[in-house]
């Protein structure tokens, strides 16, 4: 057990993905494979720009952003940043995040998988697993996410999990106007869904309970209804 950042020695398991926090020695493989294209150059799917900075930058920030979710966390405010395994090879990288999450109960997510390995259901595998780690593990209350109406990918595995469609809003990407479709995923939705794929029943999930107070909770139980 790793006393001193026991995050370090979680893991979510499915049938065929490894989650783990990120580390160090991972970072030149995740950096390998989200440069190798995550997406058409062409159609950017995400809210931000960070897929078109020039290398090294991009790199960097890659590792940077890996730093960053460590240093800032407290119970308060935390972010779960994974690497995504299938087979031993990094694949994609998802993450878990909250603020305040011991009196809102709401986690968010994001995630990407490298373009190889699109289109073959890791990308609801991964969420998947996540999910199960915030209602299971944590006792969350909701899920939000969120995609530009272009990004069918990211909007498919949302609306597969269960997630409703939960408004619309105006963000601007670079310079650049979208329209981000907003969705969220409820307890009540959770708990009549997981006992078929793509829930916890296929979820495995490992040394959790040392950080527990590090997500701001006590023990794995509900969060209180604010």
């Amino acid at each position: 057990m790793n006393r001193t950042w026991p995050l370090f020695d979680l893991q979510l398991r499915t049938p065929r993905l490894e989650l783990s926090p990120a580390l160090d020695d991972e970072l030149d493989e995740v950096v390998d494979v989200a440069a190798n294209g995550i997406h058409d150059p062409e159609t950017n799917p995400f809210l931000g720009r960070w897929t078109y900075l020039e290398s090294p930058e991009f790199e960097r920030g890659i590792a940077q952003w890996t730093w960053r979710c460590r240093a800032d966390w407290k119970p308060e405010s935390w972010n779960l940043y994974l690497v995504v395994r299938h087979e031993g090879r990094v694949i994609g990288a998802q993450d878990v995040g909250a603020r305040d999450f011991a009196r809102l109960g709401e986690v968010s997510t994001g995630s990407w998988l490298g373009r190889e390995y699109q289109g073959r259901g890791f990308g609801t595998e991964m969420r998947a697993a996540v999910l199960a780690l915030a209602f299971d593990g944590l006792g969350a209350l909701t899920a939000a996410s969120g995609a530009r109406e272009e990004n069918a990918a990211s909007l498919g595995v949302s609306h597969a999990l269960g997630y409703r469609d939960n408004g619309t809003r105006r963000v601007l990407t670079g310079d650049q106007p979208a329209t981000e479709i907003r969705l969220l995923l409820d307890r009540e939705t959770w708990e009549e869904r997981h006992t078929r794929p793509p829930y916890p029943d296929w979820v495995e999930i490992e040394g959790l309970e040392p950080c527990l107070d590090m997500f701001g909770v006590e023990r794995a139980s509900p969060a209180p209804v604010p």
